[in-house]
């Protein structure tokens, strides 16, 4: 399909419902969209070797980096696994904790910010992993410029961000100089930034990644012709989904070549299941996505082992596992 095409139903899609995230400001329905950028990643090796995932819990850290992608500003929160005792808020610029950390970039939905999705990001942060979450420019809510179709950029941006986050673990000084897994990395994301993430595995396809995780998103805009070498992918849809249908996300899922599971929410809507810390398939959801995470960037078989008993639990989900 031509972009230009694509693109005009990604608006007509998204901009029917509500939003994506749980903002509430409207999207603007300016039909001139940017020209999509291919993303240009280096060549690398790809398998991550078998390993074990950090058994204990650690405290999380949170820091805030500004970055910019020509004249698009990113700003980026970065949870990640702190020095000190597990539990408690996060603190602010803490001392990272001992170790080298796999690393995620997690992209937002419509009209949201990273720090919608905390609650999750946290869990992650706690379970040994880095998690970049940038805020996109013309997405957020609280974005001068507010469009839709810059989805269509995001996954260059996402790349961006990696390849800029990752540089630290060399950056003498940094708080992370030396405890990022460069070679362990994936990406993750909400509704359009399921979008976004969908299209780093296929039309702006980042090699480096090594795993995906698609939360209520699909191929719209972005397609599903994923390609490159084989990367794990999980996605997690609500079977109630208001704003990107259950068979849309299910119709990019049945395209994936590669290891896959789809956990199915019969119960679940677009955000409140996913993302709510009070609904009764949270704790599935970020168990579920842990678990997915610990084996597919730590290499822990005993991850994956667990994955279908828990992702089951209580009968509030499905769990289709291909991996």
């Amino acid at each position: 399909m031509h972009r230009r095409r694509a693109s005009i139903l990604l608006a007509a899609t998204l901009l029917a419902a509500a939003g994506c995230s749980t903002g509430s400001r409207q999207p603007s329905t300016d039909a001139g969209g940017p020209t999509p950028t291919p993303v240009a990643t280096p060549e690398r090796s790809f398998g991550v070797p078998a390993g074990v995932a950090p058994e204990r819990p650690f405290a999380v850290g949170v820091r805030e980096i500004t970055l910019n992608r020509g004249d698009r500003p990113l700003p980026v929160t970065i949870w990640y696994p702190g020095a000190g005792r597990a539990g408690g808020k996060p603190r602010r610029s803490a001392q990272a904790a001992d170790g080298r950390f796999p690393v995620v970039v997690f992209s937002h939905g419509l009209s949201g910010l990273p720090a919608d999705y905390a609650p999750m990001l946290r869990r992650w942060a706690a379970a040994g992993f880095v998690v970049a979450a940038p805020t996109y420019p013309n997405t957020n809510r609280r974005a001068r410029s507010y469009n839709v179709l810059d989805v269509m950029n995001q996954p260059a941006d996402a790349s961006y961000v990696l390849t800029e986050v990752l540089a630290l673990d060399s950056a003498a000084g940094d708080l992370f100089d030396g405890h990022l897994s460069t070679d362990r990395v994936a990406a993750a994301g909400h509704s359009a930034g399921g979008i976004t993430t969908v299209g780093l595995f296929t039309a702006y396809r980042d090699e480096r990644l090594d795993a995906g995780i698609v939360l209520a998103g699909s191929g719209l805009g972005v397609g599903t012709a994923f390609s490159g070498p084989a990367a794990p992918q999980l996605f997690v849809h609500g079977e109630l989904d208001e704003v990107v249908s259950y068979a849309d996300g299910r119709a990019a899922y049945e395209k994936v070549p590669w290891p896959k599971a789809m956990l199915s929410l019969p119960d679940g809507d677009h955000g409140r299941s996913l993302l709510r810390a009070g609904n009764p398939a949270f704790p599935i959801v970020v168990d579920t996505t842990t678990e997915f995470l610990r084996w597919s960037l730590y290499g822990d078989g005993a991850a994956k082992g667990r994955l279908t008993a828990g992702a089951t639990r209580n009968g509030l989900a499905a769990f289709d596992n291909r991996l």
